[in-house]
C-alpha cells in the first residue's frame, strides 16, 4: 500500500513526500538565514503558513457545497484537502512581500526548488498502487452469511478496512455510511479488521449507524492482503476486481467522491473496464 512506515508512525505516501519537502524547505531557509540573510527565516515560516492557509482555503472555496453543510469541517485539515495553486500564490505573494530585493528573492528560488525536487522524487518513489485482483476468500458477514469480493465483480466497490477501536474509522463513518446510502452503482463494504460480533454490534447501536454490507474479519486477512499498515484505510477496486487506489487514514467526503467518480469513469458505456 501506498503509505510509509517510520516506527509506530504510519504516513500516507503523498502526505510524507509534502512532510519531508517542508522538512527540506526550513532546514535549508534555516541555513540561509544564518549565512545570507536574517530575512529568510521569517519569509520561510510566512511562505510555510501562508501555502498551507491558501492551500486549504483554495480547496474549501473550490467544495464550498460540500463544506457548508458542516463549517467546522474546514479545520479538519488532518483528512487532507488542499489546492496546490492558491497555495502556491500564497508562497509567491510572501517572496514579494517579505524579500524585498532582487538578490534574495534569486536566493529563494534555492529552498524552494530543492522541496520540490524532494517532493517529487519521494512521491515517485513511495507512491502508487499495485494493481492487486480480490482475494479468491469466503468472509462472513455480521449476520453470518458468506460473501466473497469476487462474486461482485462487474460493479466497482468500495471497500473500507476498520475497527470499533480506532478513532479515525469511528469519524468517518457516519458520511461514509450516508455516502453509501445515496450510491446505487457502487457497491460499498465495510470490513471490521481484527474484532468480533458482539463489538461490532455494540458500536452500531451506540452510533446509531445502518450499514448493507459488514464484513467481520476477525483475523485482519484483508489488511494482510492488501498490506494495509493501519486503519482506516479505504480501497476503491474497479469493476474487473483490481485495486485502483488505496487510500489510508481518515478520509473526507470530497476525496471520497472524487475517487468513486474515478471508478465510474473506468467502465464504458458498454460494459467494458477502460485499460
Amino acid at each position: 500500500m501506498n503509505a510509509v512506515s517510520l516506527g509506530p508512525l504510519v504516513l500516507a505516501a503523498d502526505r510524507f513526500a509534502v512532510v519531508l519537502a517542508i522538512f527540506v524547505f526550513l532546514i535549508v531557509t534555516g541555513i540561509m538565514a544564518r549565512r545570507v540573510d536574517e530575512r529568510f527565516n521569517a519569509w520561510s515560516w510566512g511562505a510555510f503558513l501562508g501555502g498551507i492557509i491558501g492551500a486549504r482555503l483554495g480547496h474549501v472555496l473550490i467544495n464550498m457545497e460540500s463544506f457548508m453543510a458542516d463549517p467546522l469541517r474546514i479545520f479538519a485539515v488532518w483528512q487532507g484537502g488542499f489546492y496546490w495553486p492558491t497555495g502556491a500564490a500564497a508562497v509567491i505573494v510572501s517572496l514579494l512581500v517579505m524579500l524585498p530585493t532582487g538578490r534574495q528573492r534569486l536566493w529563494a528560488v534555492l529552498p524552494l526548488a530543492l522541496s520540490l525536487i524532494v517532493w517529487n522524487t519521494t512521491w515517485q518513489l513511495t507512491g502508487g498502487t499495485d494493481p492487486l485482483a480480490v482475494p479468491d476468500q469466503a468472509f462472513e458477514t455480521l449476520e453470518g452469511n458468506g460473501y466473497r469480493l469476487e462474486e461482485h465483480k462487474g460493479t466497482p466497490q468500495v471497500v473500507n478496512l476498520w475497527a470499533t477501536w480506532c478513532p479515525p474509522c469511528r469519524r468517518e463513518m457516519p458520511m461514509m455510511a450516508d455516502i453509501a446510502a445515496s450510491t446505487d452503482d457502487v457497491t460499498f463494504v465495510f470490513a471490521n479488521q481484527g474484532e468480533g460480533r458482539t463489538a461490532i454490534q455494540r458500536y452500531l447501536a451506540a452510533s446509531g449507524l445502518s450499514l448493507d454490507t459488514i464484513l467481520v474479519d476477525q483475523f485482519s486477512d484483508l489488511s494482510r492482503f492488501y498490506s494495509a499498515p493501519g486503519l482506516p484505510a479505504t480501497l476503491f477496486i474497479d469493476a474487473d476486481g483490481v485495486l485502483q487506489h488505496a487510500h489510508l487514514g481518515e478520509i473526507s467526503r470530497e476525496v471520497l467522491v472524487e475517487k468513486i467518480e474515478n471508478l465510474r469513469t473506468s467502465i464504458t458505456p458498454s460494459g467494458d473496464t477502460r485499460p
